[in-house]
């Protein structure tokens, strides 16, 4: 099934670009950025790829001057524009926890929940989000754009921010205390609700969704080879975590069998030892691109 002409993909510029890039190249797809230039080239002629702010992909894809792209689900929430969800993608910037919006407060502030902020100043990117926060709660407050830097604006500018964290180091390190999360986020494969309606680009676009979810399953898991005497098995594989059940292969020798398994990197450190205290030789760990379930 052919596409009728390559689809529009939004790549997110800033915070998001360096990992979105390496995740795409673990999933087979190569990415080149000039240091200039907001069109990057990538290995399939079915893609045209363009570099845009993460805050203003959705509205892009939904009004259809692209076809489909990654962004934050945080931005797709505060733009409420129609797109499609084709995949939840578990990554983000510095680590693999999600992106919280969270209140914040100066450690010696009075207020202790939403409903303290009646009538209070708050400083935030996100307008629309913190809107349905405070409307949901009840509440009415003055709410201004940050453009950034939102953590010193307290207290002196503002009384309260809504701001992005994922470790929460930054906001300790300027002494402000969490209130609440507004949300958590992760970021999305979305594309134009059109553009999913055409056959060929759906089926483009969930190829796409399963390498990229392959390539971050990936990412915790590492392969194990070994070779072990066949009397030794049965009590090796009891101490083997897997995936699946692993994978036993006879060698030439009758006695020996090779066996090969995927397992989480967190466990290797303290297993490997172990399995060569069970008779294992040959013991080889190596990284993988992609797990498809």
């Amino acid at each position: 099934m052919n596409l009728s002409r390559p689809l529009r993909f939004g790549l997110p510029k800033g915070s998001l670009e360096e990992p979105t890039i390496e995740l795409l190249g673990k999933a087979g797809f190569v990415v080149n950025v000039s240091s200039r230039g907001y069109k990057p080239y990538i290995n399939d002629r079915d893609f045209d790829a363009r570099l845009l702010r993460a805050q203003e992909m959705s509205r892009y894809i939904a009004k259809g001057f692209l076809d489909f792209g990654i962004t934050g689900k945080d931005w797709i929430a505060e733009n409420n524009m129609p797109v499609h969800v084709l995949a939840d993608l578990r990554y983000n910037r510095a680590t693999s926890l999600p992106a919280r919006w969270v209140l914040a407060v100066p450690e010696d502030s009075p207020i202790q929940g939403p409903k303290d902020l009646e009538g209070k100043r708050i400083a935030t990117e996100v307008v629309g989000l913190v809107e349905r926060y405070l409307d949901a709660h009840g509440v009415k407050a003055s709410i201004e754009f940050s453009w950034g830097a939102t953590e010193v604006k307290v207290p002196e500018l503002v009384d309260a921010i809504v701001d992005i964290t994922e470790t929460g180091n930054s906001l300790r390190a300027n002494k402000l205390r969490i209130v609440d999360t507004l949300m958590e986020s992760y970021p999305q494969l979305i594309c134009n609700l059109q553009t999913w309606e055409d056959p060929a680009a759906r089926k483009k676009l969930e190829n796409l969704a399963l390498l990229l979810q392959g390539a971050l399953n990936a990412r915790s898991k590492v392969g194990l080879k070994m070779n072990v005497r066949k009397d030794s098995l049965p009590q090796l594989l009891d101490c083997l975590p897997a995936l699946r059940n692993p994978t036993v292969s006879p060698l030439a020798q009758a006695d020996w069998v090779a066996i090969e398994t995927i397992i989480d990197e967190t466990v290797v450190r303290e297993i490997i030892p172990q399995l060569k205290d069970l008779g294992a030789e040959g013991i080889i760990e190596y990284p993988l691109n992609k797990v498809v379930y």
